[in-house]
């Protein structure tokens, strides 16, 4: 058979069929085989034919069942019933199963029945070189003093090799070494360990460890090694004193450290080791100021500030630490520490002079104040540079040892700031800058120097005619800039007159409060508007004042009822009389009421009506004209003689009116008119004899209308150009009619003519109300001319121009009929 370990060896395979005995109770034959294999064979591999071994027929095997029964050793192997092969069915490992044994079986029971027979077959593992040694640990760790004497010895160990006979543990090596060198020792049961010998002094300041290899060899072919470290460490003797880095250790710290900051770590150094290397440190000489600041910690050597440090209290320190080792051995060193400065202190300002209070008439230049400035810090730190916030009206002007003076830059104005609150910032040049602010408050005194100013430029009051006296009309003030008495305002009115009369009549005013009061009633119709000076002045010394003109306009109202011109209104019981002909047609003038009004504006926008109309399709008469007209052809069934009220009313609120009553007689001439005048009905508080002075009256007029008409010739004789008739303005006047009784000198006229004091338009159509506006300060019953206007044809003769608004014409025959009738 081959080898199948690889190691080029044939193993053989030994049987030996014994017969044994004899069974008496059966007759079973009992068997034994044994093969001999190496351990490690592959799966598979095939130990023996147990067929021919033990002379069975192939064929039979499956027949008659044979089979392996043993139950611990069958895992490992198996029978090939179809040739009778035993072959392996798991790897086999000696040196597990057998462990550290010389020798090493696997016993199998068989069995085949048909005779049943029962076999015994035994299977030898041979060792075969698979292990390597190995030590039981893989660093070994010797400690030797470095004054050991040479020739000492150290045992090591032995390896463990489970293979057995030559493939186990043959030899020792260790690596090359002059201090050190390997012998073997052998132990009563045969086991070879090694030992290490010292064979050169050691020193272990120079060198305080060794490592070596030691290497165990087994005899295998080829042969398997197994390898340790051996780690050899020199003991210390304490023959070293410790070690500075430096004598003077010299260290910058910035004042800000704070308490904990590592100052320095010294870390002496000795070649000692264990207790003889182990450093302690202390502080055998330190200034006072300094340990409590400074702290060193003893294990480590580690210096740490535990106090606070400050450039300005010390700069600099200078301490001795001291060194011991375990064995006693003593070393000294110098620290010096050197403290550098760091902007921690902010400029310190104080104010040794100050005023708190300066008059705003103080010039510029005034000194405020004086202040010294100081930090106590050093180099750029100590710098300093001071502003001022108001740079505008005060300045700081540095002096001598860091004093500065603060004063005015410009003139003060109280009534601009009154009071400052003036701040000194100074700022040192460190990094990063540190500052410090100082305010100064400084109150500005009051001088007199601003006149009372009002609120308006002018002032314009509107009053409201026919007040009440006393009342007030306005308030009228004024201000001043100024504080104090010099603030203080009284109010006076300038003395002036109106129309001769002091203005203080008219209104007065409140010294303290500024208000005007009226001193009268006002009335608009006598006294529109009037102007006057206030005066304003302070308390101050000098005073100081100032004036404002106030504009006082009378507000109109609505006092004055319209005052109808024509007709004139007459005594109670007395009639105006209007002449209408026959022939008058639609749209026929009867006649024009004219009326005005004292008041002014809408209050005397007036407007007729008729109030009292016997038949209201006959007349009408203009709203804004004033203007009766027949609105319709006379009928002959109309009365003859009617009576109309016209009313005319103002447009104020309330409005006020007046009324007129007209007279109007329907009459071919003027002789018809005369019965209807005679006709109309008595009072019962009339005399019976008022026919009687009528008569009379009518005679008297005969007679002045004759010599009117005689001198009227003679005038018209005289006279050059050629005269203007009557019948010139007939159509632009008032209808002109003339009274007459008959005689036997006229013609059924009176001879004398008589006219109204009224004022016509030239054109009917012509609103003359819209146009008419009262005179100031004139009553109104002078509007009406008391005295004889010229006669129509004088009037005639003027020139008056085309659409002039009113003629006045004189008529004194109607005031003696008036006179009369009354």
């Amino acid at each position: 058979m081959k080898d199948h370990t690889g190691y080029g060896t044939q193993w053989t395979v030994i049987w030996q069929v014994l017969l044994c005995f004899s069974s008496f109770y059966f007759n079973d034959v009992l068997s034994q085989l044994q093969y001999s294999m190496p351990e490690e064979m592959k799966k598979g591999t095939v130990v023996g034919n147990v067929a021919k071994d033990l002379g069975l027929n192939v064929k039979e095997l499956a027949a008659r069942k044979f089979q392996i029964v043993s139950h611990d050793a069958k895992k490992f192997f198996s029978a090939n019933l179809e040739n009778g092969d035993l072959i392996v069915s798991e790897r086999i490992d000696r040196e597990t199963l057998c462990e550290a044994k010389l020798s090493c079986f696997i016993n199998l029971e068989a069995v085949i029945e048909n005779p049943l027979n029962f076999y015994t077959i035994t299977i030898e593992i041979q060792d075969v070189n698979d292990n390597a040694p190995s030590f039981s640990k893989k660093y070994f760790e010797i400690g030797i003093s470095e004054s050991s004497v040479l020739g000492v010895h150290f045992p090591l160990g032995n390896a463990d090799d489970p293979d057995i006979g030559t493939n186990s543990i043959q030899s020792y090596t260790l690596s090359d070494s002059e201090h050190f060198s390997l012998s073997e020792k052998t132990m009563k049961n045969g086991i070879n360990y090694a030992e290490i010998k010292l064979e050169k002094s050691l020193d272990r300041e120079k060198q305080s460890s060794y490592e070596l290899i030691l290497t165990a060899s087994d005899g295998g072919k080829p042969p398997k090694t197994g390898t340790a470290k051996i780690k050899i460490t020199v003991q210390d003797v304490n023959d070293n004193f410790p070690t500075f880095a430096q004598d003077t250790y010299h260290i910058r710290l910035p004042e800000n450290a704070p308490i904990g900051f590592l100052v320095g770590n010294l870390n002496a150094t000795d070649e000692d080791e264990g207790t003889n290397g182990l450093i302690s440190y202390s502080f055998s000489h330190i200034p006072k100021n300094a340990n409590q600041i400074f702290s060193i910690d003893s294990a480590k050597g580690v210096i740490t500030i535990v106090g606070s440090l400050d450039y300005e209290v010390s700069d600099s320190y200078e301490m001795t630490v001291e060194a011991k080792d375990g064995g006693g051995l003593v070393t000294h060193c110098k620290v010096s520490i050197q403290v550098t400065d760091v902007n921690d202190n902010a400029p310190d300002i104080t104010v040794t002079t100050s005023k708190a209070t300066i008059s705003e008439a103080s010039p510029a230049g005034t000194i405020i104040a004086i202040i010294n400035v100081r930090d106590l810090d050093s180099g750029m730190n100590g710098e300093i540079l001071c502003v001022v916030s108001e740079i505008k009206d005060f300045q700081l002007l540095p002096s001598s040892n860091n004093y500065y003076k603060l004063v005015t830059a410009v003139s003060m104005d109280r009534e601009r700031t009154s009071v400052y609150n003036v701040t000194i910032q100074c700022m040192d040049k460190g990094s990063p800058p540190l500052s410090t602010n100082k305010t100064i408050q400084l109150t500005i005194s009051d001088v007199n120097d601003n006149a009372p100013v009002f609120e308006g430029m002018k002032y314009t009051v509107y009053v409201i005619e026919n007040n009440q006296p006393g009342t007030s009309i306005q308030s009228i003030l004024a201000s001043d800039l100024d504080e104090g008495d010099n603030g203080k305002i009284t109010y006076s009115i300038v003395n002036s007159n109106i129309d001769d009369i002091p203005v203080s009549s008219y209104v007065s005013i409140n010294s303290m409060t500024g208000v005007l009061y009226a001193q009268r009633s006002f009335d608009y119709e006598q006294l529109r508007e009037f102007q006057l000076q206030v005066m304003a002045k302070d308390s101050g010394s000098p005073p100081l004042s100032s004036n404002v003109t106030v504009r006082i306009c009378i507000i109109d109202k609505n006092d004055n009822a319209p005052k109808i011109l024509y007709p004139s209104p007459d005594t109670e019981g007395s009639a105006v009389f209007e002449f209408i002909p026959h022939s008058a047609e639609k749209g026929y003038l009867v006649t024009k009421v004219i009326a005005v009004d004292a008041d002014s504006g809408h209050n005397a926008w007036l407007s007729y009506h008729l109030l009292q109309v016997p038949d209201p399709s006959l007349f009408g008469i203009g709203q804004h004209t004033g203007e009766v007209k027949i609105v319709r052809d006379l009928q002959d069934a109309d009365n003859l003689r009617q009576k109309l009220v016209v009313l005319v009313k103002d447009n104020g609120a309330p409005s006020l009116s007046s009324t007129v009553t007209l007279n109007l007689v329907v009459a071919e001439n003027f002789q018809q008119v005369v019965p209807e005048i005679i006709k109309q009905p008595s009072n019962s508080e009339k005399p019976f004899h008022v026919t009687f002075y009528l008569v009379i009256s009518i005679a008297l007029i005969s007679c002045l209308f004759i010599i009117t008409v005689i001198i009227t010739v003679i005038f018209k004789c005289r006279k050059t150009n050629t005269p203007i008739t009557y019948g010139a303005y007939s159509r632009n006047i008032y209808p002109q009619f003339t009274l007459g009784c008959p005689s036997e000198i006229s013609d059924t006229s009176l001879p004398f003519p008589f006219s109204y004091d009224v004022c016509v338009t030239m054109d009917s159509k012509q609103n003359e109300i819209a146009y008419l506006k009262p005179l100031q300060n004139v009553p109104t019953e002078n509007l009406i001319d008391t005295e004889d206007s010229p006669t129509v044809n004088d009037s005639a003769n003027t020139n008056l121009p085309s659409g002039n608004i009113d003629q006045v014409f004189t008529y004194e025959s109607h005031k003696f009929i008036k006179s009369f009738l009354a």
